[in-house]
């Protein structure tokens, strides 16, 4: 490797690595980590979301159930039963994604994710880490934020059924 490319090489790596140490807001700090081992994690879900949590896979647009989901009701973590979003949040954001203008305050951690080349945020559950999605500055009122999810990601408790016990 020349020098040229190993500056330039140097140049994208060392913001990466400052950028991707993982954010969340000071009530984040309340919630304690819940973590299981990636055998347990397999047990408790299905392949295709094991991969979407734990591998930070997508899911094709347009395929999760959730993107038609209009009652009012809480959306939680998929992985560990922790809510994620209210569902006055959500709207139709043309994506194939569930979306939401935010989460609950505390709720998700952000990283930098550099996958596709150019830098993204990405989001995940503050209590197990599993990957949820990415924010963009695309969203409409009141926070101009679109927080595209994946709905395997999710899991829907309807306004009135009881939201189940975190998992241990």
């Amino acid at each position: 490797m020349n020098r040229r490319r190993l500056l330039a090489a140097l140049g994208l790596a060392v913001p990466a690595l400052a950028l991707s140490r993982l954010g969340a807001s000071e009530d984040a700090k309340e919630i304690p980590p819940l973590r299981k081992t990636e055998e347990e994690w397999r047990a408790l879900l299905s392949a295709p979301a094991y991969r979407v949590l734990f591998e930070e896979d997508t899911e094709r647009a347009g395929s999760s159930p959730l993107n038609a989901e209009k009652r009012p009701g809480t959306y939680l973590c998929a992985a560990c039963f922790l809510p994620l979003f209210d569902a006055a949040d959500k709207y139709e954001s043309g994506t194939g994604w569930p979306s939401f203008t935010r989460p609950i305050a505390g709720r998700v951690g952000t990283k930098v994710d550099y996958k596709i080349l150019w830098p993204r945020t990405e989001y995940h559950c503050i209590r197990c880490k599993g990957h949820q999605g990415h924010v963009f500055d695309d969203g409409p009122p009141p926070t101009g934020q679109r927080w595209c999810n994946n709905g395997l990601a999710l899991r829907f408790v309807p306004e009135g059924e009881s939201i189940p016990a975190l998992r241990t």
